[in-house]
């Protein structure tokens, strides 16, 4: 066994802890592989890969069903509006804000609020 194989598998033993690499690294194997249809690929010995971590803030709704909060309209909807609402459902982000789906007792109807237009009751 020369130097070069041995680098090869202790590189694809390293990369078989992570799920990312080791498809990558299973397919580095020596020689030309062949895919299922019979065809030859040539691969090069050994693949350097850089594995970026990055680090998500994950943010969590600010307030939570059956909470009171003080919605305040845009505006440019019915100003109107504006008040004491209980929230019903939480909603997924429209890109900058959560959504929430909120009722007031004294409408018929459920509205879609943004975050950044509720507030705490006080």
């Amino acid at each position: 066994m020369n130097k070069r194989s041995v680098k090869v598998k202790k590189q694809a033993a390293k990369a078989s802890r992570s799920p990312v690499l080791s498809k990558a690294v299973s397919r580095q194997a020596p020689g030309n592989p062949e895919m299922s249809n019979g065809a030859q690929i040539a691969v090069p010995a050994v693949v350097h890969h850089v594995v970026a971590t990055r680090t998500v803030a994950l943010r969590a709704h600010k307030f939570r069903v059956g909470q009171t909060v003080l919605y305040t309209s845009s505006p440019i909807s019915r100003p109107g509006a504006s008040g004491t609402y209980k929230v019903v459902k939480l909603l997924p982000s429209d890109g900058d804000d959560y959504q929430y789906r909120i009722k007031n007792p004294g409408e018929a109807f459920e509205r879609v609020a943004r975050e950044s237009q509720l507030e705490l009751e006080h």
